[in-house]
């Protein structure tokens, strides 16, 4: 999968899992999961997170080194005053950084921040166990090194590089964004840098350095190389508001979060997390419309959400007696999914197909089977391509191609 391609879908509520991708369902979901972003370029640092680069860098650098560098190479009043002054997230986060530092004399620490291919090391694994173990409380019959594997360095997107307007290149793909202090490997960052975002998908450090709130020297990392690369837009995973393990990703604003619905960006403020504190889901697009119908006479939005929800429970529990129908996409009246009455507007019979690795690709209406049941006969083959095309956007069509290889056993 091109990053490019992956990006498209992030701003359509999908998500992936190592090679898992996914699309949740905000409306039926017990704790919907929304999609946020912060915009790099306008990112203002709080005191909390400045007083926290500054304190590790205090640590890595060392009293003596500090003292010492201010005496063989002291900074001109300018510059003493601007530093004062003025927060520049890039210049903090690489402050310590052993390539950044003035020698002699020697700093307390080395630290070494480097960017590397999404592969599996020993090293790597050993950092993730640790903080398995540790922080999630983890089971050892739990943490196995094909689970690191499949979970962190199994990517389906593919490693390029691309030049912006300027003649910059920018590296795209799966990358870890590894920490080492002393030599050894304290934290990595897993993340997927697209075309115009640094994407988290995951980020784990050693129990040692755990008193320097590495989550937030990650999130304030991976922020610096989305301003300094050009990336853009930092995008955090999943926000559940209802968790409250989730809400430190608010804490970097200016964010916005994406409307399930209209896929719009909204912006992340105050009276949008006031909506989130009141109902299990939102969509700023649904709330506008009512406004504009007047429902004010009706029942709540909250009271239509919650009932929206006491029906899917209900849905789920016929499901399981065999209706399969309860189940099709263009049913579920899931957030962001065009009307049955569209895809007759969609080409499906000129869908790419591969049906041998290394044979040629074929259209979906080269298959025997597929005249044989028409969209809305689910479950079946079309009705199934028609709700992945749903699922995706019907404008991706053309860049799409189904895989119909056989996998080995």
């Amino acid at each position: 999968m091109s990053p490019g391609f992956y990006q498209t879908l992030l701003g359509r509520c999908w998500r992936r899992s190592g090679t898992l991708m996914y699309r949740p369902d905000q409306r039926r979901s017990c704790c919907p999961h929304y999609t946020i972003r912060l915009d790099s370029s306008q990112f203002k640092p709080s005191r909390d997170q400045r007083q926290t680069i500054n304190r590790f860098n205090r640590y890595v650098m060392g009293e003596t080194y500090t003292k010492e560098v201010a005496r063989l190479h002291p900074k001109s009043r300018d510059q003493a005053k601007k530093r004062d002054n003025h927060f520049d997230l890039i210049e903090r986060v690489h402050e310590a950084e052993d390539a950044q530092l003035l020698k002699p004399p020697e700093a307390a620490h080395k630290l070494v921040v480097t960017l590397e291919p999404d592969d599996f090391t020993e090293e790597k694994y050993e950092v993730y166990e640790n903080y398995q173990r540790v922080v999630h409380k983890e089971g050892p019959s739990k943490i196995t090194a094909g689970g690191f594997k499949r979970f962190l360095c199994s990517s389906p997107l593919r490693r390029e590089t691309m030049v912006d307007s300027n003649g910059k290149e920018r590296r795209l793909g799966s990358y870890h964004q590894c920490y080492r202090l002393d030599g050894k490997l304290v934290a990595i960052g897993v993340l997927d840098l697209l075309p115009e975002c640094v994407s988290s998908v995951y980020f784990l450090y050693h129990e040692s350095i755990h008193k320097w709130a590495p989550g937030k020297l990650g999130a304030l990392y991976e922020i610096a190389l989305s301003i300094e690369e050009g990336y853009g837009w930092w995008y955090p995973g999943f926000y559940i508001h209802s968790c409250p393990k989730m809400r430190y990703k608010i804490d970097y604003s200016p964010q916005f979060i994406l409307d399930p619905n209209s896929l719009a960006w909204d912006p992340l403020d105050r009276k949008m997390l006031d909506l989130l504190d009141k109902k299990p889901f939102v969509s700023l697009s649904l709330e506008k419309q009512r406004e504009s119908n007047g429902n004010g006479d009706g029942p709540s939005s909250t009271d239509e959400d919650v009932e929206m929800s006491n029906k899917s429970d209900a849905e789920s529990e016929d499901s399981k007696s065999g209706d399969d129908e309860d189940d099709w996409l263009f049913k579920t009246n899931m957030p962001g999914i065009p009307p049955l009455s569209s895809v007759a507007d969609w080409d499906l019979d000129n869908i790419a197909l591969k049906i041998k690795p290394d044979g040629p690709l074929y259209k979906t209406s080269n298959l025997v089977i597929w005249d044989k049941r028409g969209v809305e006969d689910y479950p079946g083959l079309k009705a199934g391509v028609a709700e992945l095309v749903a699922a995706i956007g019907p404008d991706l069509i053309d860049r799409i191609c189904l895989d119909f290889t056989p996998r080995g056993g």
